[in-house]
């Protein structure tokens, strides 16, 4: 048999089939078979097991009822619903199918199917992509020609790797052939008509891990991604909004065309996007500022427009509430009147007279419209209460409102006040210098004034004299405010005094309480003065003195710590041994041990010490 260093699926090296490059399926275009078959029936329902078309000696069909587009006999069901070239894992068998196993005859061995009242053979997890199987319980004498007879029928296989211990790896061209592999699992083989131990086994087919398996079914799961990445890709361009047209560049006569756009209220959205864009990209410079000044304004004109048609909107949002409101009131009325209709006609007088039929189609229709009444009814008191909320909200907002600025205002004020001062003051120094520098210059140049001087001079003399009014009035307004403020601390201090007067009394007043019941209760006193301070303390009491009741030969206080810090980490060793030192009727310490082994133990004393106290 000759051997190929081909990359195995398994090891560098691997046993190629000889049958490995024109293995052969038994399927419809078989060649002819020189087999020995004792049993045609039992060989036709092993094929068809195995989804093969069943074949004689000389290749015809046994039985004539086979049908080869469903890959089985119509009489005979099949181990299996899956069709040779399928690369897809079939569903699993259901319970309930029969499963038909019968002797299989080869050349040079023969199967026998196992117990049918045994359990099926168990099998590990199907590795992803897995077209390689385990097959063990070979006989000893067993060859790999021996192994390719028997397992070629499954399919085309491409590789074979034997061990020496009864056992080989063959790995399948697709992944559906190792579920008609594992269909011969547990079978008993012989070779031959041999009976000796060495020529018999029980077959153990099983799924296999293989590198080569691993690596194939990546590749697919990588293509498959990039396809749906793909696929992805192309409906959302698809779904994709398409693109705003372009803005045309900005010229004299696209800006004529903006313009005239802008003056038409149906054409105004369309030419605001391209204004809005031409001032983006920069397009202002000093030669079209006029131009793009005329547009906007333009612009700034249909504001006036836009908010007087919200006004009429709302108008006629207003109205149609008013009429759905009148007219939700007429319906009112009506199916009150319908109502009290109803009502009068079920009185004694007129009641009588009528049937037991129109009795009971009378009382329904008056059920009916009373419901209907009632929730046209709820409805628009719904719209009644929702008027009242809205404007009870807006006087609550209004109140809230001026409660909070009012006490704002007069610090924003104070400060825009000092402000404005601070700014005018600048000013006068700013007019002040240029009156100077004015006066520098008449000095200097020895000439009559020109009239444009003098208009400069008393212009300046009037705005500094109104600036000066201006001050004046600013300042008294900020004495004015300064002075609120005032009064507005010492109110706050009056307050605060109050209540530090109220505070203190309900000092007092508990303390006069606290010494009456210190003089009544003499004993809380002493419960105060306990050694446990606290609730946590008396927890870690009781947590300790279990845990040394069981140790009774005692624990030393790492031993406790280490337990305790179980159930809090946060428990200080040295805050233990001090709370245990405090409870010398509880606790106490002993000294264990000689020379090196010398050891401080705490042991639980609190039986001891109840008699004690």
């Amino acid at each position: 048999m000759s051997q190929s260093p081909e990359r195995s699926f398994l090891s560098p090296r691997c046993h190629r089939s000889p049958l490995a490059d024109n293995s052969r399926t038994l399927n419809v275009d078989s060649t002819a078979m020189t087999l020995p078959m004792s049993d045609p029936t039992a060989w036709a329902t092993a094929m068809n097991n195995l989804g093969m078309t069943p074949l004689g000696i000389a290749g015809q069909p046994i039985l004539p009822d086979f049908d080869p587009a469903l890959g089985m006999m119509t009489g005979i069901p099949p181990i299996t619903p899956m069709m040779p070239g399928l690369g897809i894992v079939p569903p699993p068998i259901p319970p309930d199918m029969p499963v038909v196993k019968e002797i299989i005859h080869c050349k040079s061995c023969t199967l026998f199917p196992p117990n049918p009242n045994l359990p099926p053979p168990a099998t590990r997890e199907r590795p992803p992509g897995c077209k390689t199987v385990f097959v063990g319980g070979l006989p000893e004498n067993g060859t790999e020609q021996i192994i390719v007879e028997v397992f070629e029928q499954c399919g085309e296989i491409i590789a074979i790797r034997k061990s020496k211990k009864n056992f080989c790896h063959i790995r399948f061209a697709e992944e559906y052939m190792v579920d008609k592999a594992l269909y011969l699992s547990g079978y008993r083989i012989r070779l031959g008509s041999s009976t000796d131990k060495k020529d018999t086994g029980r077959l153990h087919v099983d799924f296999a891990q293989a590198r080569d398996d691993l690596y194939e079914w990546e590749c697919k799961q990588r293509m498959l991604a990039r396809e749906e990445r793909h696929r992805r890709r192309m409906e959302e361009e698809r779904l994709r909004p398409p693109s705003p047209p372009p803005v045309v560049h900005y010229s004299d006569h696209e800006c004529s065309i903006v313009a005239e756009k802008l003056k038409d209220d149906s054409k105004f959205s369309e030419a605001v996007q391209t204004l809005l864009t031409w001032i983006e990209r920069g397009e202002v410079n000093r030669r079209s500022a006029n131009n793009f000044y005329s547009m906007i304004q333009s612009a700034n004109s249909h504001v006036r427009r836009l908010v007087n048609e919200k006004a009429a909107h709302e108008k006629d949002m207003e109205e149609a509430k008013e009429k759905f409101k009148q007219a939700l009131s007429g319906i009112l009325i009506q199916f009150e009147q319908i109502v009290a209709v109803y009502h009068s006609a079920s009185k004694q007088k007129a009641w009588d007279h009528f049937t037991k039929a129109q009795r009971k189609n009378i009382s329904v229709w008056c059920k009916q419209a009373e419901e209907i009444r009632n929730i046209h009814n709820d409805e628009l008191m719904g719209i009644r209460r929702e008027e009242e909320m809205e404007m009870s909200d807006d006087e609550i907002e209004e109140t809230t409102e001026t409660k909070e600025t009012e006490e704002s205002a007069l610090v924003s004020q104070t400060e825009a006040l000092k402000e404005e001062n601070d700014s005018l003051r600048w000013q006068l120094d700013a007019y002040r210098n240029e009156v100077e520098l004015l006066k520098q210059e008449q000095g200097k140049a020895h000439r009559e004034d020109d009239p444009n001087k003098e208009q400069q001079l008393k212009l300046l003399q009037q705005a500094l004299q109104g600036m000066q009014q201006h001050l004046l009035k600013v300042q008294e307004e900020y004495k004015r405010k300064e002075a609120e403020l005032e009064k507005i601390k010492d109110d706050k201090l009056q307050v605060e005094k109050m209540l530090e007067n109220l505070k203190e009394k309900e000092s007092c007043a508990s303390r006069l309480c606290a010494s009456s019941q210190d003089s009544d209760y003499p004993l809380e006193k002493t419960l105060n003065s306990s050694p446990i301070k606290s609730e946590r303390e008396a927890l870690l009491v009781g947590i300790i003195s279990t845990f040394l009741h069981v140790h009774p030969f005692g624990a030393s206080i790492e031993y406790i710590c280490s337990y305790l810090h179980r159930l809090d980490n946060k428990i200080c060793t040295s805050d233990v041994e001090c709370l245990m030192s405090r409870l010398q009727h509880t606790f106490k310490q002993e000294m264990t041990g000689v020379g090196a082994s010398l050891e401080k133990r705490w042991k639980f004393c609190g039986f001891e010490g109840l008699k004690l106290t």
